[in-house]
């Protein structure tokens, strides 16, 4: 099994291993859940449940509380970081469906953007009516982020 395999945000870990695993006492747990920082899943019977991203999140407010950031400061962090992981993925998946799109109509253009905004998908050969949409992206041959510049050129 490798890493991948994992899935990091299977409910897996009672309060006990996620405190051992976090480094931290398992009423501050409770107390992090209480106030929302750390949410954990809960079983049936009402039993927190820690996934392993949970526990990493657990030593991230460790880390960041003992550089004296306010646990409301770390609220937002933790916050703004699974947006940021939210949107990562949805670009990633918006990403595979340009390149099946590539794969299927090499050349062709892909997708427009209608008068609402509203993505309209173009078939080959079809022209768009300039007054009501505009074409946003015209397929280039790959796909690959841009090259980050090195320290060494400074």
């Amino acid at each position: 099994m490798s890493d991948d395999d994992i899935d990091e945000n299977a409910p897996i870990f009672a309060i006990a291993v996620a405190a051992e695993l976090s480094g931290m006492h398992p009423q501050t747990l409770r107390q992090y859940d209480r106030l929302g920082l750390v949410v954990p899943n809960r079983t049936q019977g009402g039993s927190r449940r820690y996934s392993l991203r949970h526990v990493e999140q657990l030593r991230e407010v460790a880390r960041m509380s003992g550089e004296g950031i306010g646990l409301p400061a770390i609220t937002r962090i933790l916050e703004l970081e699974d947006r940021v992981r939210e949107l990562h993925g949805r670009v990633q998946e918006l990403e595979t469906r340009v390149r099946d799109e590539l794969e299927r109509r090499p050349g062709a253009r892909v997708f427009a953007a209608g008068a609402t905004g509203s993505v309209v998908s173009m078939r080959h050969g079809t022209r768009v009516r300039r007054a009501t949409e505009l074409v946003v992206w015209r397929p280039r041959r790959q796909l690959s982020p841009p090259a980050q510049e090195s320290d060494a050129e400074e």
